[in-house]
């Protein structure tokens, strides 16, 4: 399938440039993606960054690779010790708890489930073995049952962020330890504490600092090289140019091929979403106001090197956008073979313009547009006439494309209380009392106050059916 397209070109961070995507196995693509932190739930700037990983990840196999994709769980780390001592529980109950919640909130945004989720405690003998290595190397040292990685003895640190380490220490806020070689070296393994969790290691008993854990959890899962690393632009620095640093002076080998980094989402007036510092939005509280489908389409309408504000208008702009593509493949049927139409021709030119948009760098804000003027001329041709089969091939082909952004075109669905069901019921009741006596007018006014709880209904000759829409 690959060879009938042209090539698709990926930003590359650590290049700063475009690059053809030409992985080392087309049939084992090794793509691997920073997860949560397992310390409180998931805001819909995490989101943004899974649901463009899994549009990348879709597309990929749109194209003919086959994935491996592996999206890590931080299962040890300062803040959760500190939330589990807070929350009086154990790291492992804090992670398990968002671990469950965190896949559940991905279902509902229609993301593709990862192959693989290594936790940080699983990899601790990789982690212990990886840091013996670098101090083999002289790229690590040892203090009081600390470990530190010696950035100055890795010529290429700070090739990820395009600055030098002179630089990079300047603008940095490094915790001062005077028995550091060096106040940028970061630590490989930590001495426990009194009450924190530990393993046993050759320096003691301790746990992982956090950058060592990606590195350890690649090599178990993807081996020594992968395709695509992937996550915010938020952790470019320190975190990736320091996996990178670790990973290629043990391996001696490139690290990752590609470094993938998205934007990152803000309320308005805020430089971004983040827990520790509050102004999030909950995935599940933009659930219960929009569908799956408004949120992935107002997050993909905007390029995902570009940082986007969060509103409620967006929001509300891209359903009214996903009712148009809905409208287009209402009632459709599987095509029954080949079709002159000229409907069918405009959809093979959409496939190829969306293939197109995605291949520069996955412009999904560009596909979508392609989607829109599709959903249009189906539109348009059902309201001059078309019949099912005419309309059949490019209803199939709006259907495919929408599913690499991951939409599903379904009738959004909200949840409603039982309180509130048998309310709706009761007006609905109330309603057609009315229009049974004439009383128009009054059948109107419940029928508004209907609509102000976010409720739509629609008279047919089977009777009158109702749905949530906000």
């Amino acid at each position: 399938m690959r060879d009938a397209f042209m090539s698709l070109y990926l930003y590359n961070t650590l290049t700063r440039q475009k690059e053809e995507f030409k992985p080392r196995d087309p049939a084992h693509v090794a793509m691997y993606v920073c997860g949560p932190n397992l310390y409180g739930p998931a805001h819909i700037g995490h989101a943004l960054s899974y649901i463009t990983f899994d549009t990348l990840k879709r597309y990929l196999q749109f194209r003919g690779y086959g994935v491996k994709h592996v999206q890590n769980f931080t299962d040890i780390e300062d803040r959760i010790i500190e939330t589990a001592q807070r929350e009086n529980t154990t790291i492992h109950a804090l992670a398990e708890k968002y671990i469950a919640r965190f896949l559940q909130e991905m279902d509902s945004l229609n993301i593709q489930r990862a192959d693989a989720y290594p936790r940080a405690t699983e990899a601790v003998p990789t982690i212990i073995k990886m840091t013996l290595g670098l101090i083999e190397k002289g790229m690590a040292y040892e203090l009081d049952g600390d470990v530190y990685f010696r950035v100055r003895a890795d010529e290429d640190y700070g090739k990820l962020a395009h600055r030098t380490l002179d630089e990079m220490e300047a603008g940095a806020r490094v915790a001062v330890d005077e028995r550091k070689n060096d106040p940028m070296d970061f630590a490989l393994w930590k001495a426990s504490k009194p009450g924190e969790p530990a393993w046993d290691s050759p320096w003691g008993p301790g746990r992982p600092g956090w950058h060592i854990e990606c590195s350890a959890m690649n090599l178990n899962e993807h081996g020594e090289q992968i395709d695509i690393h992937g996550g915010g632009q938020d952790v470019l620095f320190p975190h990736h140019e320091n996996e990178i640093a670790q990973s290629e002076s043990y391996t001696g080998k490139q690290f990752s091929r590609y470094w993938i980094h998205n934007a990152l989402l803000h309320l308005p007036g805020q430089e971004k979403m983040t827990r520790h510092l509050g102004g999030l939005v909950l995935i599940p509280d933009a659930l219960s106001r929009h569908s799956s489908d408004a949120i992935r389409a107002f997050i993909l309408g905007t390029h995902y090197r570009s940082p986007l504000a969060w509103t409620e208008e967006g929001i509300d702009a891209a359903e009214r956008g996903l009712e148009r593509l809905r409208a287009a493949v209402k009632d459709s049927i599987a095509p029954s073979g080949e079709t002159n139409s000229a409907l069918a021709d405009g959809a093979t030119q959409a496939r190829e313009k969306f293939i197109a948009m995605m291949d520069d760098d996955l412009n999904t804000a560009g596909a979508l547009g392609v989607l829109y003027d599709l959903a249009r001329e189906i539109n348009r041709a059902r309201g001059e006439g078309a019949d099912a089969q005419i309309l059949a091939p490019a209803q199939a082909t709006l259907k495919e494309l929408a599913g690499v952004l991951g939409l599903t075109l379904q009738e959004p669905q909200r949840a409603v209380s039982d309180a509130d069901a048998e309310k709706i019921n009761a007006l609905l009741t109330e309603r057609n009392a009315l229009r049974a006596a004439k009383k128009y007018a009054d059948a109107d006014r419940v029928r508004k106050q209907l609509a102000d709880l976010g409720i739509e209904i629609a008279d047919s000759a089977q009777g009158t059916t109702w749905k949530k829409i906000r």
